[in-house]
């Protein structure tokens, strides 16, 4: 593998925003940065999880300013072959409200 020297830099590179002992330290900047980056993945899912979920909600509530429910609104895009997923469809009901009725 690499030396030693290299992989302790890495870690260290990668600790700099840390403060204290987190950050000058190898056995904590390795223990701090693993966890970090660990902390990095679940957020990335949470955040497309939530950016969906405003979505669905943003698409519920344009629907029903038109008397119709969001899951039959867009049962009946899916019928008419109407491609348009629903970051495009709450776009239109924000910014273009004419376009989305």
């Amino acid at each position: 593998g690499p030396d030693k020297f290299w992989r302790v830099q890495q870690y260290l590179r990668l600790s700099w925003n840390f403060t204290g002992r987190r950050q000058n330290c190898y056995g904590l900047a390795m223990r701090y940065v693993h966890k970090a980056l660990m902390y990095g993945t679940i957020n990335r899912q949470a955040k497309k999880k939530n950016i969906r979920h405003l979505w669905q909600v943003r698409l519920n509530a344009a629907s029903t300013e038109h008397n119709i429910n969001g899951r039959d609104f867009l049962e009946g895009l899916a019928r008419c072959n109407v491609l348009l997923d629903r970051k495009t469809l709450t776009d239109l009901a924000i910014y273009e409200p004419r376009t989305f009725q």
